[in-house]
């Protein structure tokens, strides 16, 4: 009886969250352990607040997991490695967050026996169904509960019931809906929810302070970034964070991404990501020097179904082992420099230094010279190659 009393709820210390602590507790009767996953966008201060608030609504423990690293070796690692952008524009900043932390929440269900887990998701979006795929798969023993999605609260319901059960925050209106993790920023706000507006600049979080153009070195080992600037890092979090810090000076990384939602629907979305932006265009440079042709070929292939599969929640999908599998393979030349140069709302790739550049070839060097090869051998080359379509056009009289 006891293990059915126990729900544990997807806790972020907003409107909605707040509404299912007291709901769940006062109206269902149950007793609520909160729990927040940290994976690299919170600060201490904020974990602090948001566990004072989780009390003051009355839940029975609260509880911070940390699974930043995690979150970096198990997906931000192949999302550079994929250079996944989606509809080659997002770089899966909070989506690719929400599997991570469901699983964390399943596993913290399981280990205390508890008989529900609860999410504050509305009914509307994708988070809704990253949450319960992943419960249904690693705890499908455990009821799911999801007050927000079921009683179709309006905002304005949610404060007076809380007003009403001894809650009276400032719950003000916020213009715009902030998501943030370690590989971005996602906002939301009325200007996303058409076709036609985009975002004020003072609506992103990291504002223009650096004005003169500066140039960085990105340093990659076997795929990875390892270095910045000539200082290496052990923590890719922490070179992360830090290459955040001097990109977002500049107001790097915002644009708005337009895609199709788990549910079937076109969705648009605002996003500031400095960092992943510099690192991917960064690590693709540095691969189209020292992978061949057919490597890149079918990495681009694998990476697309990597990059949907991780936005539609299927990280659990054993493909996705597979896929990891061959993206490693690939790393193993992906070493060397990458030199950056960043100016006021934008950055280019000036070029590369790599012990495995295959630009230095001593065999053949591009538009200027070859030694592998002579005349006579490139014209029977060229004829040889021409001969399926010299058949084609004999055959078919094609036109030209």
């Amino acid at each position: 009886m006891e293990k059915k009393r126990k729900v544990v709820l997807a806790y972020s210390g907003g409107l909605d969250t707040s509404f299912c602590a007291k709901y769940l507790s006062v109206e269902k009767g149950l007793e609520v352990y909160s729990v927040i996953v940290n994976t690299g966008g919170f600060e201490m201060d904020e974990l602090i607040s948001i566990e004072e608030k989780a009390y003051a609504l009355g839940v029975k423990k609260h509880k911070t997991i940390d699974i930043t690293d995690d979150y970096y070796n198990k997906c931000i690692k192949y999302l550079v490695f994929g250079n996944i952008l989606k509809n080659n524009t997002y770089p899966l900043s909070v989506s690719s967050e929400r599997t991570f932390q469901a699983i964390a929440i399943a596993e913290y269900a399981k280990e205390i026996e508890a008989g529900y887990i609860a999410h504050g998701s509305t009914g509307a979006g994708n988070d809704q169904v990253r949450f319960d795929y992943v419960f249904n798969i690693i705890a499908p023993e455990i009821n799911i509960l999801t007050p927000i999605r079921d009683l179709l609260l309006s905002r304005e319901q949610e404060i007076n019931y809380l007003k009403n059960n001894g809650v009276d925050e400032d719950w003000k209106t916020k213009a715009y809906s902030i998501n943030k993790g370690l590989w971005g920023v996602s906002i939301g706000g009325k200007e996303t929810l058409t076709s036609n507006e985009t975002l004020p600049g003072e609506a992103y979080l990291s504002q223009l302070t650096a004005h003169e153009e500066k140039e960085i070195r990105l340093n990659f080992n076997k795929g990875e970034i390892s270095g910045l600037n000539g200082n290496s890092y052990t923590s890719k979090v922490n070179l992360i964070k830090k290459l955040n810090e001097i990109a977002s000076s500049f107001a790097i990384g915002r644009d708005v991404h337009v895609g199709d939602t788990i549910l079937g629907t076109k969705g648009r979305v605002a996003f500031e990501a400095a960092a992943p932006l510099v690192i991917i265009k960064a690590h693709h440079a540095l691969e189209k020097h020292t992978l061949t042709k057919w490597q890149l070929h079918w990495k681009e292939q694998l990476a697309n179904w990597y990059g949907m599969f991780m936005h539609e929640s299927f990280y659990l999908e054993p493909v996705m082992r597979n896929i990891e599998k061959f993206l490693d393979d690939t790393q193993k030349s992906v070493n060397g420099e990458v030199i950056i140069k960043l100016a006021p709302y934008r950055f280019s790739i000036v070029g590369i230094n790599s012990p495995n550049d295959l630009m230095q070839s001593e065999v053949c060097e591009y538009g200027e010279m070859n030694k592998a090869w002579s005349s006579e051998d490139v014209k029977g080359f060229t004829k040889i190659m021409s001969n399926s379509l010299l058949v084609y056009n004999n055959v078919n009289k094609m036109e030209h």
